[in-house]
């Protein structure tokens, strides 16, 4: 009975998350980027900094009309926005906050954790393939397009790691995680990182929904809520892809008082990758079609294989 309990009340921690950190993301996302370009915005809401406008943009979509394209395959229209968001939410219950902070320890968990992110981009895919809308099934086209082209590099500095760690557990990982990792494993953590971002569609790997060039992309046809669960799956994206590089390559929880404050550092490290996701929106323009294959297949990929083979020569002489 005690151990149905703790399950519950990690899975219940896990949910609160879920719903917490992504808003929190995308409220810093809004007033960082207001500042950076000087345009600061609806200030009006809520007492502070007007913190409460994304409360007012919730409700706005709340109250928007929920609309069905004619041509669009329903049930696949549908479900679209569930399978781009519920993943994030299966991923964090593996990812641990600290020694003893985590929802379910897998000896497979990396493993667990890449599958679930190949499986979340799955779903602007097939919303842009069910709309029935030549934009929406061109955008749909890019994402699997620049999902085969940086999945390959994810995957193989994930594998580096595992290498280097010796296990597929991310706790493992974490234990097994020393300062000078930063040194030998640098150029993977760039590349999961970049990789990451392109997988999320994030600026200034955005191609696949330019709304400027092709009016969003997969979710042309989205309204209301529909539309809000992918924006919500974006930063819970972010959220998890921060949280896994920290796991990877920053040592998670470790840090002064780690048994202690262990959660603090990986909160920390996650919010301080996600500034820098933010920043990049702010900073760098749009990548070509062109331009993002040519990054994938002729830089990221010769560098995770050069990440590899690093780690191959330091097991084996270590």
């Amino acid at each position: 009975m005690m151990a149905v309990l703790t399950i519950g009340i990690r899975l219940a921690a896990v949910l609160t998350g879920f719903l917490v950190l992504p808003l929190l993301v995308g409220q810093l996302e809004h007033k960082a980027m207001a500042h950076m370009q000087a345009r600061l915005g609806p200030m009006e809401a809520g007492r502070f900094h007007g913190w409460a406008q994304l409360v007012a943009d919730g409700v706005k979509f709340v109250q928007k009309e929920h609309v069905l394209p004619d041509r669009a395959d329903r049930a696949m229209f549908s479900l679209a926005p569930a399978l781009a968001l519920l993943p994030y939410l299966v991923i964090l219950v593996v990812i641990p906050l600290g020694p003893s902070l985590l929802g379910v320890d897998l000896d497979a968990g990396l493993l667990f954790v890449l599958a679930a992110m190949g499986v979340s981009v799955l779903g602007a895919v097939m919303a842009g393939w069910a709309s029935g809308n030549k934009y929406a099934q061109l955008g749909g086209m890019r994402s699997a397009a620049q999902l085969m082209a940086y999945e390959l590099p994810l995957v193989l500095v994930a594998g580096s790691v595992a290498m280097a760690a010796g296990t597929l557990s991310l706790p493992g990982i974490v234990a097994a995680w020393s300062l000078w990792w930063l040194g030998w494993q640098g150029i993977g953590a760039v590349v999961f990182f970049t990789a990451g971002l392109a997988e999320l569609h994030r600026p200034p790997f955005d191609m696949p929904v330019a709304d400027s060039e092709i009016i969003m992309g997969p979710y042309t046809e989205y309204t209301g809520l529909r539309f809000a669960f992918f924006l919500l799956a974006e930063y819970a994206g972010i959220v998890v892809l921060c949280a896994l590089t920290a796991t990877l390559f920053l040592g998670g929880w470790r840090g002064p008082y780690e048994q202690q404050l262990g959660w603090l550092w990986m909160l920390l490290k996650t919010f301080a990758l996600s500034f820098v996701v933010i920043w990049m929106r702010a900073t760098y323009p749009r990548l070509r079609a062109d331009q993002l294959q040519q990054l994938a297949w002729k830089v990221l990929v010769p560098l995770a294989l050069i990440q590899l083979a690093v780690t191959g020569v330091v097991r084996v002489v270590g």
